[in-house]
């Protein structure tokens, strides 16, 4: 599997001429709040991610989330609050001291170097693997066709499918149409990557097969933000763990603290479930969190 570091570059890339103070976090969100209708989501959440650091957000069903990330790569409006991007704001733009939700290209350009891979794999079915990965560098980056085929077959490459370019998605397993479809973020060089239950619709002999090229990436210095219930991947690979309840962030630390360390009653009981529901693992098993 090739590394990160090897990735292609293109002066055709938009976001290469950015870049961020050292130390300044590449996502910081403020008072982040969100409603769907009556509902308030998101109530207040702070975070920063720094550079190559790997986030893993944890919580209950309908805890909000999926509505973060969303919220990260501005695929949802967010009512109150800030998210900056390698420290621009996302969403929204200052004018003679107010804030007006910002155009579709202003919004487009800040976000330009987040990559996002969702539960379910959104692959166009009538392209091949190798389609799949090359239309947004074709359409989005306006490679030659020649430059986006050697990208997009690297990107197959690093998630180890190159064998699999000329395969439709009807022919892939899950597994490997999520791993198209973490290929085809890559591809557009992201400098951070965002996971949303990237395992959540796979068969369990599955996850593994992704979940191996996500400690990859992270290996490779990768910025992530990872929503999951894989607690064993946030125990191995997270530099921190939030543990989100009622739209909050009531958690976060290193793995160790937050596992161990569970004092929180919510977290408490949500870790009580979930191994309750995954009673089979044992202390020695190479996946499971250091309880």
């Amino acid at each position: 599997m090739n590394a990160i570091a090897d990735m292609p570059s293109s002066a055709s890339t938009a976001g290469a001429a950015v870049s961020t103070p050292p130390g300044a976090p590449l996502i910081e969100v403020r008072d982040l709040r969100k409603r769907f209708g009556d509902v308030e989501v998101l109530r207040g959440v702070d975070l920063q991610i720094a550079r190559s650091e790997v986030v893993c957000i944890i919580g209950p069903s309908g805890s909000g989330k999926s509505t973060l990330l969303r919220c990260l790569a501005a695929l949802e409006t967010y009512d109150q609050g800030d998210v900056r991007i390698e420290g621009e704001l996302l969403g929204y733009s200052e004018r003679n001291g107010k804030r007006v939700r910002a155009s579709p290209g202003e919004i487009n350009r800040v976000r330009r170097n987040v990559g996002m891979v969702f539960q379910q794999f959104n692959l166009w079915p009538h392209m091949s693997a190798l389609g799949n990965v090359m239309e947004a560098l074709l359409r989005v980056r306006h490679l030659s066709r020649d430059e986006a085929r050697r990208r997009a077959n690297a990107m197959l490459d690093t998630v180890g499918l190159a064998h699999k370019g000329d395969a439709y998605p009807a022919k892939l397993s899950g597994g490997q149409q999520q791993r198209v479809a973490i290929a085809r973020a890559l591809a557009m060089e992201p400098h951070i990557m965002l996971f949303d239950e990237p395992t959540s619709a796979l068969d369990p002999e599955l996850v593994g097969e992704v979940l191996q090229v996500m400690k990859q990436l992270a290996r490779d210095g990768m910025t992530m933000a990872v929503v999951t219930h894989e607690m064993g991947f946030a125990a191995q690979v997270a530099d921190k763990v939030m543990f989100i309840d009622q739209g909050r962030i009531a958690v976060q630390g290193n793995p160790r603290d937050v596992f161990h360390d569970a004092g929180q009653p919510r977290l408490r009981q949500f870790l009580q479930n979930y191994f309750d529901r995954n009673a089979f693992w044992t202390r020695e098993a190479d996946d499971a969190p250091p309880l």
